[in-house]
């Protein structure tokens, strides 16, 4: 399929143009600055002049401000033309906003198209008769790159999206009236199913079939997969089959060359194939899309902001090597001081970091667990989690995903028969489970799993790859989440991955077992060290989700709200721990100058609420448009079930080159087999905090054309696109997907 391309162009977002009738007189949705003490217009700053505007006040105020307001004046009934909104995209001098945080473009209202995504604010009825496809076109031209916002931010618009609509914000934590699983997975139509497994048959009998007639009458193509002079071939002709005769038809789906930061938006080489995606040819161009296969869930990778700056402070200081294992003479106090606000973060006494997310499983599960243990994992469990329990030598028992009863049943079973054929007690036993899995997008039930501990006196093993950072109030992942004792846990694992823009992984748990693994792991004692950079990117993004102390009180106003509520409702704030608390300004290198933001907390509260948002907005949305989808709505990993084979590569060249009036080419991760089950196949979206919601309207908008046009809406559909965007704000705070 021929692709529109288009050549990105790098530089500074702009300010929004002015609309051709007069703005309002003071914005829809009070703003949220620094310079502010609280969200309210300029005529109450006027009121009191003795109003702080201290970094205190402003946390205050984001702790304060409800998950779901009204706007508090009406809207004016202007008619906006196709005319004006050409102007809009295309003008940007004539912006003259007395308050520079003031917005016109970026709020909610009850008008739904495309041209209320982004001017709702000015207008409540739009001139749709005279707007046509190539206005729309032309209002998105520059989408990605230029803020439909007035901002004061230094980061891109292209890394980190501007949204500051406060309605537009949600706090990730265990609603008691929401089920952590579904009762029961949904399920296409028998047809569905029966046509997904007759396409995977015909490509594996045709592809058998190319081999017995390509072996015979062109034997050059495979004599790497047959044996020469006495030499077997190192690429078994069975092995490869999958490869060579089914995924290789998918190929142009994965591995798409990208240049750039991968931030809100990314910038994708152009490629075409001429012989059937063995090989690509790169066409010259590029085209800057929308990103939703990239983890950054807190949109910290950016190449602008404050944690860019003191990354390359850091690379001045310290170079970008610690060149050599932890074990040698290459512990910096760059790693003391991570290992400290690790620790700290998590809510443990201890915590040691490993240059590798897959290493920090592979490595630490053998120094854990050996000959005479047994470890219990969850069937969906990461690869690299599998491979430890295998260099272990511990026995392994599988139990279902997340069914707590299979659970249940294995740990009664294991306890009272012993090992094999001595039956003498195991020496350990060590649940390993996942607190967020990646392809399913499910929650762990933590506090069935702290039960289970309780009665049958096991080790637990928590892998946060996807949700620290992700989950929680204060994103300090599934613990944070459920209100949990974190302590509870005996070890603790995690990435810097995926929401902290850096590389590498951590293990928390006592000061015993960590000073322990530090010894017996192959991480510390062969592999290489975290590199300073990627040090300073985790303590500058991590303080700045924490705050620095001096600690905030909590206002008495949230706990009263909080002790209001009955016991069924939405908050259990009022019964977390309090291990959660602020990074202590010792712990931070005295060398590192963090913006003011970053320092007293707020940019990374905003980040997680902004995050929490996307995702229930967009796994709702999907779900009322008829799709399949699978895991949790607080999920930032949201995975639609694709099933059939043939719609895969469509499904991700369609999203590339759009359908749609606004042509804003969207990125996706396409998952197969054997990632996943053979006939669940599936496209895996990954939210960010710096996607906003026009992005979240973009995206549901794509899906439901594409979706129409490969008849993917398996489910029934409830709602119209247009409606789940105008009704983005109740999807959110709806107890029930349904």
């Amino acid at each position: 399929m021929p692709r529109s391309t288009r050549k990105s162009t790098s530089g500074a977002s702009t300010p929004p143009s002015s609309l051709s009738s007069s703005p309002p007189t003071k914005p829809l949705y009070p703003t949220i600055s620094l310079r502010s003490s609280s969200p309210s217009s300029s005529s109450n700053n006027n009121n009191n002049g003795n109003t702080m505007s201290t970094a205190r006040s402003s946390l205050i105020n984001v702790l304060n401000r409800p998950h779901h307001s009204t706007p508090s004046t009406s809207i004016s009934n202007t008619i906006v033309t196709a005319s004006k909104l050409s102007s809009i995209a295309t003008n940007s001098t004539d912006f003259n906003s007395s308050d520079e945080d003031t917005l016109y473009s970026d709020q909610s209202t009850a008008a739904s198209s495309y041209a209320s995504s982004i001017i709702s604010g000015t207008a409540s009825s739009l001139d749709k008769s005279n707007l046509t496809s190539a206005d729309i076109a032309k209002i998105y031209e520059n989408y990605l790159e230029k803020p439909f916002v007035n901002t004061k931010s230094t980061i891109k618009h292209s890394e980190f999206g501007h949204c500051n609509n406060p309605n537009w914000r949600w706090t990730s934590q265990w609603n008691t009236d929401e089920p952590i699983h579904p009762t029961e997975e949904p399920h296409p139509p028998y047809f569905t199913l029966l046509t997904t497994y007759i396409s995977y048959i015909l490509l594996i009998v045709i592809g058998h079939m190319r081999d017995f007639f390509g072996k015979r009458f062109r034997p050059a193509e495979y004599a790497h997969l047959m044996p020469q002079n006495g030499y077997a071939a190192l690429n078994s002709d069975f092995d490869s089959f999958y490869t060579r005769r089914l995924k290789q038809r998918l190929e142009d789906c994965f591995a798409r060359p990208v240049t750039g930061v991968a931030g809100r938006s990314i910038v994708c080489y152009d490629r075409l194939s001429t012989d059937e995606n063995k090989t690509f040819n790169l066409t010259g161009t590029t085209t800057r899309a929308l990103n939703v296969s990239s983890y950054n869930y807190l949109g910290f990778a950016s190449s602008t902001g404050g944690c860019a700056d003191a990354v390359e402070a850091c690379i001045k200081k310290y170079g970008v090597s610690g060149a050599g294992p932890r074990h040698d003479a290459s512990t910096l106090d760059l790693h003391t001081q991570t290992e400290n606000l690790v620790a700290r973060f998590v809510g443990q006494e201890s915590a040691m970091v490993v240059s590798m997310g897959y290493a920090t499983n592979s490595t630490t599960i053998p120094a854990l667990v050996g000959k005479g243990c047994l470890v219990i994992s969850d069937e969906f469990n990461h690869a690299s989690i599998r491979f430890g329990v295998r260099l272990s030598g511990a026995s392994l028992r599988s139990f279902k995903h997340n069914d707590m009863d299979d659970l249940e049943r294995i740990l009664r079973d294991v306890i009272s028969q012993g090992q094999p054929r001595t039956h003498r007690p195991w020496k350990k036993i060590l649940l390993i489970v996942e607190g967020l899995y990646s392809m399913e997008g499910s929650l762990l039930n933590l506090p069935h799993v702290l039960e289970l501990k309780r009665r049958y006196k096991f080790y637990i093993y928590l892998d946060e790859a996807h949700s620290i950072g992700a989950m929680g109030p204060n994103g300090r992942g599934v613990c944070d989440y459920f209100g949990v004792d974190p302590r509870e846990v005996d070890i603790l694992m995690g990435t810097f991955t995926k929401s902290f823009g850096a590389a590498g992984g951590y293990i928390a748990g006592s000061k015993q077992v960590m000073d322990r693994l530090r010894i017996r792991s192959h991480a510390t004692c062969y592999a290489e060290s975290i590199s300073p950079p990627l040090l300073t990117q985790i303590i500058a993004s991590m303080g700045s989700i924490m705050g620095v102390a001096p600690p905030l009180a909590t206002p008495p106003a949230l706990i009263d709200d909080d002790k209001s509520l009955s016991g069924d409702s939405v908050s259990v704030r009022s019964l977390r721990p309090t291990v959660y608390g602020p990074a202590p300004s010792h712990i931070l290198p005295t060398w590192m100058k963090l913006p003011l933001n970053l320092l007293n907390g707020t940019e990374g509260r905003e980040r997680l609420r902004r995050l929490a948002f996307n995702s229930r907005y967009l796994s709702s949305g999907l779900r009322k448009l008829g799709f399949i989808v699978y895991g949790h709505r607080d999920s930032p990993i949201i995975p639609l079930l694709i099933y059939n084979p043939g719609k895969m590569p469509w499904f991700s060249q369609l999203m590339l080159d759009r359908l749609g009036p606004d042509k804003t080419p969207i990125v996706v991760v396409v998952v197969a087999y054997p990632a996943t089950p053979l006939i669940t196949s599936r496209v895996r979206f990954c939210l960010s905090a710096s996607h906003t919601k026009n992005d979240i309207d973009l995206i549901l908008r794509a899906c439901d054309e594409v979706g129409e046009l490969l008849g993917m809406k398996y489910g029934k559909q409830t709602m119209t696109v247009e409606e789940v965007i105008s009704s983005a704000e109740e999807l959110v705070s709806a107890s029930h997907a349904e």
